[in-house]
């Protein structure tokens, strides 16, 4: 049986956060229609590369989703959306403040058709506040919460990340989880709720040590300054080949590992100094010794020491790493006309349920007809 059989959501979201959310919600079987505009389709379908019309980061982000085109400014569309919140216990929307409210589809107005309703909203900065309707991205996000002000380096400044933390670890995790507690609430208490999940605020509440130090402590965090921002010799170091190790021996037994493996054993008692200047030499001396051997040395090395030193792959050789292909975090994703995406599996693993991928993501208003018909 799967987790969430029986949770209908009806999608209005688009690009990444909150599709994102319930991507997860269908990987853990509930049942999620998007609703989608036939003349401005989402960027995420027009992306690269493709299979077919649509792009395969869409087939993934949208997989066993069905999807519904309607043009939301139009009445009639609006009674199709208000005929199917009778069913669809959870709205997921993704518009600046004010725009489902125009719409007369507020979870004021929703919430007098189906009292249980759960209506999530995912914004940059929340419904409310002087920055609710201003426009902006993941690195503004990031910035305007503090995380950007000490991720980087002090020769370049604050550092671009490679996934989308606020979108994802922001807006969709912090999505998900607000979800399920409403479901358990609901359960407890027959009451739907309206959720206001700002990314900002999100990307704030991710500053879970350094958060505590300077509130507390007056501490404000910089660049390079602190033990995991590469203040310290936790930090990433190039080989002799232009390849890059992570070194994250931060607890004795794993530091001394770390100079046993770099043949540094002399190395170990400055290690352990509390100096700065002491952990400024000691981080130049991992520095010189990475430079010494090739990637794949230092890997036939490091693999044979349990040191917290690993090698920073590439996503493909990463999907090739016996760990995430043991953990059966690549799949086959079935395509409506035959064959199959490879694609990122659900991450979550539990002893009573396994994930089903039913289809990758569906073409615009494929389900259309189908659920129009349904209502009549």
């Amino acid at each position: 049986m799967s987790l969430l059989k029986g949770l209908k959501i009806l999608d209005f979201s688009t690009l990444l956060p909150g599709p994102y959310a319930t991507m997860m919600l269908a990987d853990l079987g509930a049942e999620v229609l998007r609703v989608e505009s036939p003349t401005r389709p989402d960027l995420v379908r027009d992306g690269y590369p493709r299979d077919g019309k649509d792009s395969v980061a869409h087939g993934y982000i949208n997989r066993s989703k069905q999807s519904i085109a309607l043009d939301l400014k139009k009445e009639q569309s609006i009674k199709i959306v208000k005929k199917l919140i009778e069913e669809y216990d959870i709205v997921m929307e993704q518009f600046r403040p004010g725009v489902m409210e125009r719409l007369g589809l507020s979870y004021e107005e929703l919430k007098l058709i189906n009292p249980k309703l759960i209506y999530c909203s995912i914004t940059g900065f929340g419904q409310t506040g002087p920055y609710r309707n201003r426009a902006g991205h993941d690195n503004n996000y990031l910035s305007i919460s503090g995380v950007a002000s000490y991720s980087g380096r002090k020769n370049t400044g604050p550092s671009p990340a490679g996934v989308q933390i606020a979108d994802v670890a922001g807006g969709s995790l912090h999505g998900v989880i607000g979800i399920l507690s409403a479901v358990i609430y609901r359960n407890r208490t027959g009451e739907g709720q309206w959720l206001d999940i700002s990314m900002t605020d999100c990307s704030f509440a991710l500053n879970a040590l350094a958060g505590p130090d300077c509130l507390m402590g007056g501490i404000n965090p910089e660049l390079e300054s602190t033990m995991l921002n590469g203040g310290t010799f936790y930090d990433y170091y190039e080989t002799k080949d232009g390849r890059y190790f992570s070194v994250g021996s931060i607890e004795p037994q794993f530091r001394k590992l770390l100079c046993v493996g770099i043949e540094r054993e002399d190395l170990i008692e400055l290690s352990f100094s509390s100096k700065s200047e002491d952990q400024i030499a000691f981080k130049e001396e991992v520095r010189n010794a990475f430079l010494t051997k090739t990637f794949n040395e230092w890997k036939a090395t490091f693999e044979l020491l349990d040191a917290c030193v690993e090698p920073v792959l590439t996503l493909k050789e990463a999907s090739e790493h016996p760990q995430i292909v043991e953990r059966n975090m690549i799949v086959n994703v079935p395509k409506p006309n035959g064959g199959y995406q490879k694609q990122i599996a659900s991450p979550i693993k539990s002893n009573v349920f396994v994930p089903t991928y039913r289809h990758i993501g569906a073409g615009l208003g494929e389900n259309t007809e189908e659920t129009i018909g349904k209502l009549r």
